[in-house]
């Protein structure tokens, strides 16, 4: 009979999905699978989106004091432009062109030099953050502040002198041969073709290279500036002090004016100059000495190499202000520009945009806004996702970037179907988890080592495997994103290939966390796709369980992996939804040593506290695989553990899921094992003692368990064994009601009670026919009548995903209750 007879399309199988980084967290109910589960969310990650807003209004924006710099900046500049523009006007229409015969040659002089330095000093300030946008553009450059790069280098000129001169210490000649080495290893790495120059390394003259190269016009350019402006402050107060602007004879009206004219000319030359320096005096202040662009890089935590990226955003902002509007910089923040940057065709500024956007996303203060702007920008996503194909080892980085943002960003569920929905974007994932395995090598552990060796050497694919992982568990957690994974051809046997561990790794104690991170993430994803629900999870388990290695893999784990209780309770839940269906069930009963190994660790004593979880999943997992499977159950018989699963009902931590294996054993293990399971008897009087005094899940499951357990006993074996219990008839039959009354309405956390109590109670008044009096005379026939008015459809399956019931009851709980009270009613 196949488990998903009545499966719907839509729901959330409740096989527990937990955050397994929380190793000393897991749920009390270790029977999720057997119960009804509500789809109500908590308020808990309201509660944590409240205290993200909180943190977000209070922190502000670090980058918006550049912003507000480079507006100043451009008042200033703009007022001095404005100055300068009135003084050349002056200068052309009143005093060269209407005074340009009768003015004193000094004074000629004096306005034409002014005029070419303050033309000199406009076109260099036009033109200078052209340059200095070139000198930011390759992450290799020392941008503005060169003195440390040149410091550096000459650094370095003076170790290799003492080298080659034999000055020095061995340790000296080493280093420098090392560096001589990694550079002759870059420079490999740069015989790749490129069409296009490097526009810091352009030469503008065929001589003198270094001096003329663009990196280096810039700095010429300021200083030029910073010369001129001196220069007309200069000249203008001395005319302004001496006012020597020649006399002016008696009645000569053509020299009236000509003082003041100059006197105006003088000031507004004085005054522009004067406002270009403070400018520059504010710049030098709060760049230089106020350390601006290193505090704020500091804040945004951005590291060593931030420094180009806020000194790049600085220069867009006040190039903005003053080209345009001065209030277009105000405009600008740091994601926005970074987004901008992965756009370009420069790979310097691709690495400067991803390395922005990937601190962001993991800076707590930052997220939230970063991964929000990012979201709703689908043109990002497409390019981050296009990036995880890029294999250049010089775009390592800026790939490994792009998948940590993309990891970052599919952990919100709005974002993860976003990311999904990029035409491509499994195939580009898929990419990450390629690896160059040595399948030839017999060791699991010898793979590793060698593929450790190899990421050291050229590249980081385990890095690049594990993101991959990574991205892909966050996308399994909604329903669609599981169909796509599924389809994407080839990713299933990637993700399977990687759960991998072996003897070697699963029990050497030098084996290293990311190998151990790998695996967990790989058994996650698995986990979290067999746990699909609808047609989408039954293809999935269907097409997991038939890859060949899926649980011979799952099985070294059980085997070997006691070091490991996560990898083991992660391959344990694996076999529980799989066992879903039903060709699953037997592959893996029918691989060999999976329900042994199993039992071992359902069985394992002395293990701490906190791994008593994989007990338990253990043991809910031998009930799926035992549960409507005749060759499991029998499978399970021949391993002779009936007398071990006996005692178990009385360990508190495996006592439910024991009755739950038990009672699967009698029911589906057929008509050949009755002798074999006539050892379950001896369990009648702890299942009578907890039936009259427990509660809830574990009174269910052993009134679910002694209808059965009596089925193998004679009256007067079943009245031996109560009386061994010390409990009489009517004081079980006075309990049974109880439950019935106590349960008018069927319970999630305990849908089947009732259903067990009308067979327990139908045995026993088909056993002895004074029961029938005694329940006469408790009320059970109203109790009876009670159920047929409340019937739900929950009491009407043995298993649910969610709230979607799975394999129903094949006798409905109408004909179960309709055949007790016929037994009342003949009597």
């Amino acid at each position: 009979m196949d488990k998903q007879t009545s499966i719907e399309s839509q729901g959330s199988f409740h096989v527990p999905i937990d955050e397994l980084t929380q190793l000393n967290q897991f749920p009390k109910d270790n029977t999720a699978i057997f119960e009804p589960q509500s789809s109500i969310e908590t308020t808990t990650s309201n509660e944590n989106t409240a205290s993200v807003s909180g943190r977000r209004q209070v922190n502000r924006a670090p980058e918006k004091k550049i912003t507000l710099f480079a507006l100043r900046l451009a008042v200033l500049e703009k007022a001095a432009t404005g100055l300068g523009t009135l003084g050349f006007i002056w200068a052309t229409v009143v005093l060269l062109g209407g005074f340009a015969i009768t003015i004193d040659q000094t004074d000629f002089w004096f306005i034409t030099i002014i005029l070419l330095i303050e033309g000199t000093r406009i076109f260099s300030r036009s033109h200078e953050l052209e340059w200095q946008h070139q000198a930011t553009w390759s992450l290799t450059d020392a941008g503005l502040s060169s003195f440390r790069a040149v410091k550096s280098r000459s650094h370095i000129v003076i170790r290799a002198c003492k080298t080659v001169f034999g000055y020095g210490s061995r340790e000296v000649r080493e280093s420098t041969s090392h560096l001589r080495r990694l550079k002759d290893r870059n420079l490999e790495k740069k015989k790749t073709l490129n069409r296009t120059w490097t526009s810091s390394d352009v030469p503008l003259l065929p001589y003198g290279q270094w001096v003329f190269l663009s990196r280096n016009i810039s700095r010429l350019l300021y200083w030029l500036q910073l010369a001129s402006a001196t220069a007309c402050v200069v000249l203008s107060l001395i005319k302004l002090v001496k006012q020597n602007y020649g006399e002016i004879e008696k009645g000569d009206t053509d020299k009236r004016n000509r003082k003041s004219a100059l006197t105006i000319f003088y000031s507004l030359a004085l005054a522009e100059a004067m406002l270009f320096l403070l400018e520059k005096a504010y710049w030098e202040w709060k760049v230089m000495f106020k350390k601006l662009l290193d505090g704020i890089n500091d804040e945004c935590e951005l590291g060593p190499t931030g420094m180009i990226s806020i000194r790049r955003f600085f220069y867009d902002a006040y190039s903005k202000s003053v080209n345009g509007s001065i209030f277009d910089g105000l405009k600008m923040d740091l994601v926005s520009f970074a987004m901008e940057l992965l756009d370009s065709d420069s790979s310097d500024e691709q690495l400067i945009g991803v390395r922005i956007l990937k601190n962001f996303t993991k800076n707590q203060r930052f997220s939230e806004d970063t991964l929000q702007k990012i979201g709703i920008t689908i043109t990002v996503i497409e390019r981050l996702v296009e990036m995880l194909n890029w294999k250049d080892p010089q775009e390592e980085e800026i790939r490994k970037s792009a998948a940590e943002i993309l990891a970052e960003l599919a952990g919100k569920k709005q974002n993860s179907l976003r990311v999904a929905g990029i035409p491509g974007a499994m195939e580009s994932i898929s990419c990450l988890l390629n690896t160059h395995r040595n399948h030839s090598a017999t060791a699991c552990g010898e793979i590793w080592k060698k593929e450790i060796i190899t990421d050291k050497e050229n590249y980081g694919y385990w890095a690049f495997n594990q993101l991959g992982l990574q991205i892909l568990k966050k996308l399994a957690r909604d329903h669609d994103n599981c169909g796509k994974i599924g389809n994407t051809k080839g990713l299933l046997a990637k993700i399977i290939d990687f759960t991998h561990a072996g003897e070697k790794l699963l029990t050497d104690s030098r084996v290293t966390e990311s190998q151990i991170l790998t695996v967990k993430r790989s058994l996650q994803v698995v986990k979290m796709l067999v746990s699909t629900t609808g047609g989408t999870g039954r293809q999935l388990r269907s097409e997991i369980s038939e890859v060949v290695f899926t649980i011979t893999y799952i099985r070294e784990i059980l085997k070997y992996g006691e070091k490991h209780p996560m990898l083991q309770k992660l391959g344990i839940e694996i076999l529980t939804s799989l066992a879903l269906e039903t060709d699953a069930t037997e592959r893996i009963g029918a691989t060999g040593g999976v329900l042994k190994e199993l039992f071992n660790i359902f069985f394992r004593e002395g293990l701490p506290e906190n791994q008593n979880h994989v007990r338990i999943a253990a043991g809910e997992a031998l009930g799926m695989l035992a549960f409507e499977s005749t060759a499991n159950s029998q499978r399970i018989l021949k391993l002779k553990v009936t007398e071990k699963l006996v005692d178990a009902l009385e360990n508190p931590l495996l006592r439910i899921n024991a009755a739950i294996i038990l009672r699967n054993l009698c029911i589906y293990s057929g008509p050949g094992f009755f002798k074999q399971l006539r050892g379950i008897t001896m369990a009648a009087p702890t299942v009578l003692r907890e039936i009259m005094t427990q509660e809830n899940k574990l009174q269910e499951v052993m009134v679910g368990l002694a209808a059965h357990v009596f089925g193998y006993m004679t009256s007067d074996e079943a009245n031996a064994m109560l009386e061994k219990a010390g409990i009489q008839e009517y004081d079980l039959a006075m309990a049974l009601v109880q439950i019935l009354k106590k349960n008018p309405q069927p319970q999630t956390k305990t849908p089947r009670i009732r259903r067990y109590v009308v067979e327990l109670a139908t045995w026993m008044m088909k056993d002895d026919t004074k029961n029938i009096e005694i329940f006469k005379h408790l009320g059970m026939e109203e109790e009876l009548e009670g159920i047929i008015e409340t019937t739900s459809e929950v009491e009407s399956f043995n298993i649910f995903s969610g709230a979607i019931g799975l394999s129903r009851y094949k006798t409905s709980i109408h004909s179960l209750v309709e055949t007790a009270m016929n037994l009342l009613r003949d009597e």
